[in-house]
């Protein structure tokens, strides 16, 4: 069940399907590719900001979605994945520390460090074609 208790129905106009998918994540963790990929397959998909936000739960207030999907990465990979990043541990920490709160709740949680774009994919669509299905 998604943390509302309710599966999803015909009878509330989604016909199964996760109406609206929200990704959160640290930086350089694959939101942005994933939402874009979601998108195309119909999905109401949105990353939010989660990690900019002093605001713990954002996530719930600006995108009530059906489905939260968690995308963490760590230091090392995002790191390699965007070495522009001019930052260190120190911000690195404090925009998971924002993120805990999304991390807690999220419905499916991806850990993308070793993973391709087209993999964390296919986690995220099995996850939410059992989450339409009911039986995840």
């Amino acid at each position: 069940m998604p943390r509302s208790g309710i599966a999803p129905s015909a009878a509330d106009g989604g016909e199964g399907r996760a109406r609206r998918v929200a990704v959160v994540g640290p930086s350089a963790a694959g939101k942005s590719t994933l939402v874009a990929a979601l998108r195309e397959r119909g999905y109401d998909a949105r990353h939010v900001a989660q990690e900019h936000s002093y605001v713990p739960d954002m996530w719930q207030r600006i995108a009530r979605p059906d489905v939260l999907i968690y995308l963490d990465v760590g230091y090392e990979a995002a790191s390699q994945r965007r070495r522009m990043l001019a930052w260190g541990t120190p911000q690195w920490e404090e925009e998971c520390r924002r993120l805990s709160h999304a991390r807690t709740h999220c419905d499916l949680y991806i850990l993308t460090d070793d993973l391709t774009p087209d993999e964390v994919l296919e986690r995220a669509l099995d996850f939410l074609h059992a989450w339409e299905k009911g039986s995840y």
